[in-house]
């Protein structure tokens, strides 16, 4: 007879789980005990469950299985900054980054293996997109990094951004589901607003975060205010042009009254001059905002390449001036390739899975 194929415990909502027990003759309470075991203590082992019975454990592995994540290869960069290649169930590997500060610790994690939407300037585009993470695959690389923070640093995790690889929105409801159990009590208790989701703009899923009442940051991954500039950069802006980004933001702002943070790279002979500057202070007072000008990470020899000093000068002076708040943000974690745009699992282990 052919083995019935285990489901992973994880898929359980409470309820279910309690009708799990019951079903089986157990004690409703028993549901409560487990689910905090796996999403409070983030439990990997069944046989580590030290308050519920034997028997009961060995009912659940009769019938679940716990499909973890392993931290497969660990990379260490100079300025402090960890990288994970992390291995899935199913053998295919994802990248998540630890980026420490002196005032916090962040962790940046991905939602899909690879992604779909063929940034021009980003490794991970390159990548063909193999599957959405699931809800726990994505808390768990949250746990591995806040283990990592206490273990190598003494210090928790105060920060979780959605910047890995691919893009949040187009996994929007596992990500979703994800970011309720590190925020709930009965999972790792962060608060919402220590949460940031960056999307590179998918107008409509931007205007249904805002009528779901979400708690978490947003940035957008603009890189232009000049459509013509921004399509060449990123092709989902044929479909999702700045004029209805633009729109859609200000439907987030009117919902959530909560500003948005706009990530932007300045590429030496794209968008380095003033009239991209001044497009983009232009659409910075849509709504309440701020701006990160990020440094770019090559991520070959082509044609993108770091814009020079007086052009991030010239930015940040214009956009100062019309009062928009403006940071420069240094790259960390360049020497393992785990900064902005670099996450392309180029270690050896990911090479299997042909991504």
């Amino acid at each position: 007879m052919e083995e019935v194929q285990k489901k992973d415990v994880r898929k359980l909502s409470l309820p279910e789980l309690e009708e799990f027990f019951l079903a089986h003759g157990d004690k409703k309470f028993r549901a409560k005990q487990v689910y905090e075991w796996l999403w409070n203590k983030s439990l990997k082992n069944f046989d580590e469950m030290s308050n519920i019975s034997l028997s009961t454990r060995e009912l659940l592995k009769t019938h679940f299985v716990i499909n973890h994540i392993q931290v497969d290869l660990m990379q260490h960069s100079t300025d402090g900054t960890i990288k994970n290649a992390v291995k899935l169930f199913d053998q295919k590997i994802v990248e998540s980054v630890l980026i420490p500060t002196s005032k916090r610790i962040t962790a940046c994690v991905s939602s899909q293996v690879g992604c779909s939407l063929d940034c021009n300037f980003c490794a991970t585009a390159r990548l063909k997109r193999m599957r959405n993470l699931n809800p726990d695959e994505i808390y768990d690389q949250v746990v591995a990094i806040k283990e990592e923070a206490e273990t190598y640093f003494q210090r928790p995790l105060t920060n979780i951004v959605f910047m890995g690889m691919g893009e949040p929105l187009l996994n929007y409801a596992n990500v979703i589901e994800a970011i309720d159990k590190i925020t709930s009590p009965e999972g790792l208790g962060m608060a919402a607003r220590r949460i940031t989701l960056s999307t590179v703009g998918i107008t409509k899923m931007i205007r249904k975060m805002a009528d779901d009442g979400v708690k978490f940051n947003l940035a957008v991954s603009l890189h232009s205010a000049i459509n013509e500039t921004r399509s060449r950069l990123m092709p989902i802006n044929d479909t999702n042009p700045v004029e209805e980004l633009g729109e859609a933001l200000k439907y987030w702002y009117d919902k959530t009254k909560r500003q948005v943070t706009y990530e932007y790279v300045i590429w030496n002979g794209i968008n380095d001059d003033e009239r991209h500057a001044r497009a983009l202070a232009k659409f910075c007072k849509i709504i309440p905002s701020k701006v990160n000008i990020i440094q770019y990470n090559p991520i070959d020899e082509g044609e993108f390449r770091q814009a020079k000093p007086e052009a991030v000068e010239m930015y940040v002076r214009i956009l100062e001036n019309q009062g928009i708040v403006a940071k420069v943000r240094r790259s960390r974690g360049q020497d393992i390739d785990a900064a902005c745009g670099q996450l392309a699992n180029k270690n050896e282990v990911a090479q299997l899975t042909e991504l």
